[in-house]
């Protein structure tokens, strides 16, 4: 008996050391990420280039992830986790020394494409192999522990904008080299290779039809991120003519929106998600206001990026907390997360087109947007159902960036089998 529950302590004894390599490999990723993302469109802007061709180049990555999402897992799966792994990492380090030989806005646009094509493919690996190395107990940590990293590497991909020098060179080289640090990491991963299920098509009017708002909130979050990442930088630098103010104002949102996930958590599973994002759409608003009349608080920058970091980062895992809420034992709550995920995605792929268009006739043109929707989203929000507190799942943080596979790490899923099994047993 002693032997036994000795046995079972052991089992459920929460450890990182399986899984540290996974943690070290996302770390490197991230910042690479982080750090190549926005210097893109900063350095783009730099040769010129018209805000709507930067727009367009931007949302080339954001398509490659779309792709990604449907047809990576098939790769993934014929030809295996690791190797995988390497070659979408080698795809990575191709695009990236490649563009800082040559410029080409058709060439770029390509690059870009298959950069965002394995970023997203690496992620997705990545998250399965936590997924396999989760228990149901501890499967919340971890992707807490996996969100913490990735906001906080994010950020400090964005410090190293600020090296001097040819940066053109340096920071596609030093993306590089982040890239193949991650290589080396999973090489000498031991974890066994999970099943991969393969992209399952669900229809956007009959998802509307059930969890509406967890659709809206999900392609608008998208919007805001996407958005952020991709022409924020360009606002920045046309506005204050300095890459510092660019890395330390997009570090202290990113950190504003890490900052913001466990409050934004803990006040949704308390008066609901209706209202959360309500009040996260209207503090969009009200954030983006103060963005269009900055010119008055020049000085408060770095703050106004904090405060837009707490609510553009929530929005999603927000839509997505609501849809389990509101779906019931009869539908697949795991297919429904991931069309959630790729209205995400869809949302960050329009939103550098329309931005860059924009931008390019009215320097605030980000921020008009960003509270036209924030507005939209507080009143859309309002006008739905509340959902009773007994029928309320928990608030779970998603990186800002994930694969397909994040949705299978949620530690809800756990609890809508357990739900069915007890079921099926009565």
């Amino acid at each position: 008996m002693n032997e036994n529950i000795n046995t079972n302590s052991y089992i459920d004894k929460f450890s990182l050391s399986p899984v540290s390599s996974l943690f070290f490999a996302i770390a490197f990723l991230a910042i690479g990420y982080g750090m190549i993302l926005t210097f893109v469109g900063v350095y783009l802007k730099e040769l010129g280039l018209n805000d709507a061709v930067i727009g367009l180049i931007n949302a080339s990555f954001f398509l490659g992830a779309i792709g990604s999402s449907i047809f990576s897992q098939k790769i993934i799966s014929s030809v295996g986790h690791i190797r995988s792994f390497a070659t979408f990492a080698s795809l990575m380090v191709i695009s990236f020394l490649i563009q800082s030989l040559f410029f080409n806005e058709y060439l770029w646009a390509f690059l870009r494409f298959v950069s965002g094509f394995a970023f997203y493919a690496l992620l997705i690996i990545i998250e399965s192999w936590l997924n396999e190395k989760s228990s149901h107990t501890h499967r919340g940590k971890i992707l807490a522990i996996y969100t913490i990293i990735f906001y906080l590497a994010t950020a400090l991909g964005q410090v190293f904008l600020n090296i001097k020098g040819d940066t053109t060179y340096i920071i596609f080289i030093l993306g590089s080299v982040l890239i193949l640090f991650s290589v080396l990491f999973i090489s000498m991963t031991k974890i066994k290779e999970p099943i991969l299920k393969p992209f399952e098509k669900y229809s956007f009017p009959k998802l509307y039809s059930v969890v509406p708002l967890a659709l809206t909130g999900s392609f608008i979050g998208g919007f805001f991120v996407g958005g952020f990442f991709t022409m924020v930088p360009i606002y920045l630098m046309q506005k204050y003519s300095s890459i510092e103010v660019v890395s330390l104002f997009m570090a202290c949102s990113i950190i504003g929106g890490l900052i913001s996930q466990w409050p934004i958590g803990l006040l949704s599973d308390k008066y609901g998600r209706r209202k959360i994002i309500a009040y996260s759409g209207f503090y969009i608003f009200f954030i983006s206001l103060l963005f269009l009349s900055s010119h008055l608080l020049d000085n408060y920058i770095y703050f106004l990026g904090i405060f837009l970091g707490f609510s553009i980062f929530s929005i999603y895992p927000l839509s997505l907390a609501r849809a389990n809420d509101v779906v019931d034992e009869n539908k697949d709550i795991v297919e429904i997360s991931r069309t959630l995920l790729f209205a995400y995605g869809l949302g960050s792929f329009i939103a550098p087109i329309i931005l860059g268009i924009g931008l390019f006739y009215y320097l605030e043109f980000i921020f008009l947007i960003f509270a036209i929707l924030g507005l939209f989203l507080g009143f859309y929000s309002l006008s739905k159902k509340r959902v009773a507190d007994d029928d309320m799942s928990i608030f779970v943080n998603i990186p800002v960036a994930s694969g397909s596979v994040v949705v299978e790490l949620d530690p809800r899923q756990d609890l809508e089998n357990e739900n069915e099994k007890e079921k099926d047993g009565k």
